[in-house]
């Protein structure tokens, strides 16, 4: 006579481990989300125009152009690769679209064209780093230089000018009549569409797979060659999408229009989580870093502190967000534990922070002493 069976009891829960409230409020996300805080806190006690709405809307359609180049690059990001080559594509598709325009074409028609040479330049960039196996690095760092190089070609040292009022309303226009600009509106669409598919589709699992171990990926039988290509093609449409904004809200191009963005597009990428080595970032992270950035930049613009000395001190705050991830993940698996190693971390760590500080209050104290 045979005992009963017991109940199969599953070695592995299928729900996912709960996560306690502590660590769910010390993700990266929330040390932003402080620091944006305390960037409006100590920005509106230094200037009384800083909580001024229009003055904020105002300023966000100087970033969206930024942006709309950033949501791209996150996904870059997140599979180990980067894209130096997104304002050097913004400013050959601007230069392309304005010499449609100069000679007589229909300035939609011209955009349009200038979106296919875009897709084309993205296209190219994910072609050569997917099937030719050449570093992401040095294939955009080539296309950066000779993107621009057409760009000059195109226009030399001419400008593009007087749009119709039409197409210049996508950037310089405002939602429903109201403080809101389009571009607002138009980025704000794309981050939700750009974060649906990287947290909520299989092909943003891909990303993060493709980004944590590539040829384990390649093994399972996923095509990362054609994941890469897709995602340097939405590059390229991002950046000429951004380059037509651009374009609108300058009302004029000329060949060098968006020179540096890529540097800053990657800062707020970075700054937002998103890991350089690949593997690990979320959208929400990148685009409150967008926000941190746009109110530091604002803020010092109010205090009328120079644009270099601005790209400092972000230059400095994407060294401290660089250094707490990496410290606090080096000093946990020390479990906490003293050592020569964590002892220089602290003191780097420590210095990079006291370095920001000291010049955040340094150039506001040089401002008020002139003013």
């Amino acid at each position: 006579m045979t005992s009963p069976t017991k109940a199969a009891v599953p070695l592995i829960s299928a729900a996912p481990p709960r996560r306690s409230l502590i660590s769910y409020f010390l993700r990266w996300e929330w040390f932003l989300v402080g620091l944006i805080l305390l960037v409006i806190i100590v920005n509106s006690r230094l200037s009384s125009h800083f909580l001024n709405v229009q003055n904020l809307f105002r300023a966000s359609s100087d970033f969206m152009e930024m942006g709309l180049m950033m949501l791209p690059m996150v996904f870059i990001i997140i599979t180990g690769n980067v894209d130096l080559s997104v304002a050097s594509t913004l400013g050959m598709t601007a230069s392309f679209m304005g010499l449609l325009f100069n000679n007589g074409t229909n300035i939609w028609v011209a955009a349009g064209a200038a979106m296919v040479l875009g897709i084309a330049g993205g296209l190219l960039n994910g072609y050569l780093i997917s099937r030719l196996k050449v570093p992401a690095l040095v294939i955009t760092l080539g296309t950066y230089a000779f993107y621009r190089g057409i760009a000059y070609v195109m226009l030399g040292d001419q400008a593009a000018r007087n749009y119709p009022a039409s197409f210049t309303y996508i950037g310089q226009g405002t939602l429903f009549g109201s403080a809101a600009p389009f571009s607002l509106g138009l980025f704000v669409v794309m981050a939700v569409i750009f974060g649906l598919v990287l947290h909520r589709t299989a092909f943003g699992r891909y990303l993060y797979a493709i980004g944590n171990n590539q040829d384990a990926v390649i093994y399972s039988g996923i095509n990362v060659s054609r994941i890469k290509i897709a995602i340097f093609l939405l590059s390229g449409i991002m950046s000429t999408l951004a380059g037509l904004v651009l374009a609108a809200r300058y009302g004029s191009t000329r060949p060098d229009i968006g020179t540096g963005l890529e540097l800053a597009v990657i800062t707020a990428t970075v700054l937002g989580g998103v890991d350089i080595n690949g593997g690990r970032g979320t959208m929400i992270g990148a685009i409150l870093s967008l926000v941190l950035v746009g109110l530091i930049r604002f803020g010092m613009g109010l205090l009328n502190i120079q644009g270099d000395v601005q790209n400092i001190a972000i230059g400095l705050l994407l060294v401290v967000s660089i250094l707490i991830p990496n410290f606090s993940q080096i000093f946990g698996k020390t479990r906490g534990k003293w050592s020569p190693r964590n002892a220089v971390l602290t003191v780097l760590f420590v210095a990079a922070l006291a370095a920001f500080g000291w010049f955040f209050m340094w150039s506001r104290a040089i401002v008020f002493k002139l003013s």
